[in-house]
């Protein structure tokens, strides 16, 4: 398994690892980001992380039948997952709302699934995904993803595994420090992206 040292290393190689002033899906803003799709666009240095990840997620998860992730972030992770778990993966799309299956998934009755995520922060996306777990009949085993920038502040922190947790300061709008209303604030996330 990769170290936090040699996982870190990683994402600043491929500068998935961003500074600057960053407005993210929940409205807070940060001075560092990170952007997993530019750790994956490096398929080599992925497939370490995804590694690493998934000798992790074989020690504590005993059996998984099928990987479902949430698009966009996820799916490429989902995927790599799946492949070297050697299990079915697809994956879920907004539609307008909240997340569903298209495309044909399904999650058949009494499935175990394991939902892995890029970044995990608020959860949110993951425990949308679970909603479609339980109203599918399945057995949800836990969470997976390569960051979990959540501090803990998440309600499914105890069946979660990542890769290497990640602490990035956050600021509500009224508080962002002088140095950062500075720099012109970008929006790196997918989760608002119109159609």
């Amino acid at each position: 398994m990769l170290s936090y040292k040699e996982s870190l290393k990683i994402l600043k190689e491929t500068n998935a690892l961003l500074e600057g002033h960053f407005i993210l899906s929940s409205g807070l803003h940060s001075k560092q980001y990170i952007q997993c799709a530019k750790l994956l666009s490096h398929p080599a240095k992925a497939e370490l992380i995804c590694s690493s990840l998934a000798t992790k997620i074989k020690e504590k998860f005993k059996q998984i039948d099928i990987v479902l992730s949430p698009a966009m972030g996820a799916v490429v992770v989902g995927y790599e997952i799946g492949r070297q778990l050697k299990v079915e993966t697809i994956f879920a799309e907004r539609v307008g709302g909240p997340l569903v299956l298209r495309r044909g998934f399904e999650i058949k009755e009494n499935s175990k699934v394991l939902i892995v995520e890029d970044v995990i922060t608020t959860g949110k996306s993951a425990i949308e995904c679970s909603n479609i777990v339980k109203s599918s009949n399945a057995k949800l085993v836990g969470y997976a993803c390569i960051i979990d920038r959540s501090n803990e502040e998440n309600s499914i922190k105890d069946q979660m595994v990542s890769q290497m947790k990640f602490n990035i300061e956050t600021f509500t709008e009224d508080n962002v420090p002088e140095d950062l209303k500075k720099i012109n604030p970008i929006k790196p996330g997918s989760r608002n992206l119109s159609k």
